[in-house]
C-alpha cells in the first residue's frame, strides 16, 4: 500500500504567530491595543441632595396644582400640572381630568368663599402629603383636610382625601393644627 502524503497546512498570518510566540515562557508579551468598551450612560444613583431637590419640586407642584385647582377653582389652569392620567381616590370625585374639574366647578359654585391655609407639607419618595385648614365650606368652624397626592415624572397623577369637621369645642387642648 502506496502512505498518503499529507497536505501541508496553510501558513497562519504572521500577527497570528507573533502573538502565540509572545506567550511562550521566557518571553516578553507583546502590547495588545486596548479594548474600547462602548460608553453607556448609567442611571445616576439619587445623592441625598438630588432626592431633596426632587422632593423640594414635588412639593413646589403639589402646591401650585392645588392653588389652581382648589384655591382659584380653574381646572384649565390646573391641567398642566396633572399627568395624562390621573386616578381619584376621593368619594367626591372621578378619576381624569374631567372628574376633577367637574368637582371643581361644583365646590366653586357651592362655596364661593371658601379658602384654605396649608398648614403642613410632607414629601416623601413620589408622595406629598397637605394638612389644611379649609374656611367657608360647609362647616361652621371650617375643616381640617389631608390631602395626599402621588407625583411621577413631575405631574400628578393620584390623589387621596380625608376630610373631617372642626368641631366648636375640642376634648384636649392641643388644637386642630
Amino acid at each position: 500500500m502506496a502512505a498518503r502524503k499529507r497536505k501541508a497546512a496553510p501558513k497562519r498570518p504572521v500577527r497570528k504567530v507573533a502573538r502565540k510566540a509572545a506567550r511562550k515562557p521566557g518571553r516578553k508579551a507583546a502590547a495588545k491595543p486596548a479594548a474600547r468598551k462602548l460608553a453607556r450612560p448609567r442611571p445616576a444613583e439619587p445623592t441625598l441632595q438630588s432626592e431633596k431637590a426632587r422632593l423640594e419640586r414635588n412639593k413646589k407642584l403639589v402646591i401650585a396644582f392645588y392653588q389652581k385647582m382648589i384655591g382659584e377653582k380653574d381646572p384649565q389652569a390646573a391641567r398642566r400640572y396633572m399627568g395624562e392620567t390621573y386616578k381619584q381616590h376621593s368619594a367626591y370625585a372621578r378619576d381624569g381630568f374631567e372628574g376633577v374639574a367637574e368637582f371643581a366647578g361644583s365646590f366653586k359654585a357651592a362655596f364661593p368663599n371658601h379658602r384654605y391655609d396649608v398648614k403642613k407639607i410632607i414629601a416623601e419618595g413620589d408622595f406629598v402629603v397637605l394638612h389644611l385648614h379649609g374656611q367657608n365650606g360647609m362647616y361652621p368652624h371650617g375643616e381640617q383636610v389631608v390631602d395626599i397626592f402621588r407625583v411621577v415624572d413631575g405631574k400628578v397623577v393620584e390623589h387621596w382625601d380625608v376630610i373631617q369637621e372642626i368641631p366648636a369645642t375640642a376634648s384636649n387642648p392641643n388644637g386642630t393644627f
